[in-house]
């Protein structure tokens, strides 16, 4: 091999050396970004601007990406922190955050371990907004305690680029001594609300039975007052009856002693006939019960007449 030819070859190396190394340079210049993420960009040590989503290439050398963050809502679960109430009960408290960060510029340069400062703050927070509450106060005012820890929270973590969306208490742990008493008042009022919860169903069954005793009673005199007019109205229907057959046997008798007498006129019967005819109803009247019977006159007079004759028929 010549020297030409080896000068060659080496200049062809040293180009496809060079080649490379410019490639290797221009690659490490280009940075992609994904979706809801950011990038710090620091030019000699000092910051030059957030890259947000796409390709950006930056000056080899000089410039150098520092910090990659996402922006999308993180949430951070935090350790119980001990808390004092307002009534000197000591419990603990842990609580979640709900954070975004908004300013990257301010979230890397505004304040050093941002997730710890959030800790420590929502600690202060915390045993500030407990402090000025009691107890019962404290186990049944999450959604207020919530309320004033994110507006807190909220405030304080703007110069950090930091938005806190939603604090959220995830347990209340007090003292087992306190445990045990609220354990017995729950089992107290359960007991309470099942007494009355007895009471009121014995409460309705009587009610119940009662109404139903009435409405029994009800209808047994609705029935009983039925029958009395039915029966009062079958009574009178037959005392109607009872009259008008009277009343009809008395306009038979008279009607019949009518035509008696008439007929006894169409016959031209005589006095001594109709005497002796009254003559034989006294004789039936004797015949009943009677102890006294009271004869007129002139059926006296009439009777002595049938004696004459009888006497004067026998001489004869």
């Amino acid at each position: 091999m010549t020297l030409l030819e080896s000068t060659v070859s080496a200049g062809a190396v040293t180009t496809i050396i060079v080649a490379i190394v410019l490639l290797i340079i221009i690659a490490s210049c280009i940075r992609i970004v994904p979706q809801a993420h950011a990038v710090i960009l620091e030019r000699l040590g000092a910051y030059k601007r957030t890259w947000g989503v796409g390709i950006h290439l930056k000056a080899p050398f000089i410039d150098r990406p520092t910090a990659r963050m996402s922006l999308k809502e993180q949430v951070v679960d935090f350790a119980p922190q001990p808390v004092i109430t307002k009534d000197n009960v000591t419990m603990r408290i842990d609580t979640v955050v709900f954070f975004q960060i908004t300013d990257p510029k301010l979230y890397a340069y505004g304040v050093e371990h941002p997730i710890m400062a959030i800790e420590n703050l929502t600690a202060t927070t915390l045993r500030n907004i407990i402090g000025e509450l009691e107890l019962d106060q404290t186990l049944t005012s999450r959604e207020i305690i919530n309320t004033k820890m994110r507006l807190a929270l909220d405030t304080a973590t703007d110069p950090w680029g930091i938005k806190v969306n939603r604090v959220e208490l995830k347990n209340i742990i007090p003292p087992a001594e306190i445990q045990n008493a609220m354990e017995k008042q729950m089992k107290a009022e359960r007991e309470r609300r099942e007494a009355i919860l007895i009471a009121e169903g014995e409460k309705k069954s009587t009610i119940l039975v009662a109404e139903g005793k009435k409405a029994s009673a009800i209808l047994d005199a609705e029935a009983d007052k039925q029958a009395q007019i039915l029966r009062a109205e079958a009574k009178k229907e037959a005392t109607i009856r009872e009259a008008e057959g009277q009343a009809e046997a008395i306009l038979a008798v008279q009607k019949a002693q009518a035509d008696g007498i008439r007929f006894i006129k169409e016959a031209g019967a005589d006095d001594a006939v109709i005497q002796l005819k009254s003559l034989e109803a006294f004789a039936k009247a004797a015949d009943g019960q009677a102890t006294k019977i009271i004869i007129p006159s002139d059926i006296q007079g009439l009777a002595g007449t049938v004696k004459s004759i009888a006497e004067v028929a026998k001489d004869a």
